[in-house]
């Protein structure tokens, strides 16, 4: 190539579809590995934990494209195969930080609701009362000893 050509679509080109292809995979790896993790949080309810799970990965798309789309932009022009490389380590490592740190927030939200759930459920007796008195299946205390 000429040294003097202008490369910044090629780099446009290369970080499209490295971030595009990155966002894809991640968001199919956390909807298929979420899923179960969802069905938990849910108490089993499978339709309620495949809709969640379709919305989390429709809002992951949005955001992270949203994104990719927003840093798309180069403020020089790149003339040597040296700058396409060193621009599309920036633009690929932020990519990537922000991917992840979306990933942490969902994972630390869900985790959040899932405890919720698990507390809810050890609040309820563990056995059903035994026996009753007069008064029903628990009395207060008289204050007689």
């Amino acid at each position: 190539m000429d040294q003097g050509q202008d490369l910044t679509w090629i780099a446009y080109l290369v970080y499209i579809v490295v971030s595009i292809g990155l966002t894809v995979w991640v968001a199919r790896t956390l909807s298929r590995n979420g899923r179960i993790f969802l069905a938990d949080v849910l108490h089993g309810n499978e339709k309620l934990a495949d809709a969640v799970n379709h919305l989390l990965v429709v809002g992951f798309y949005l955001v992270n494209l949203g994104f990719v789309a927003l840093y798309l932009t180069q403020d020089d022009e790149i003339t040597e195969v040296r700058e396409v490389f060193e621009a599309l380590s920036t633009k690929l490592g932020v990519v990537l930080l922000v991917l992840g740190v979306l990933h942490l927030a969902n994972v630390w939200v869900l985790n959040k609701i899932r405890r919720r759930g698990v507390m809810e459920r050890e609040q309820l007796p563990p056995v059903p009362p035994q026996e009753y008195t007069d008064r029903g299946p628990w009395a207060a205390p008289t204050g007689k000893a």
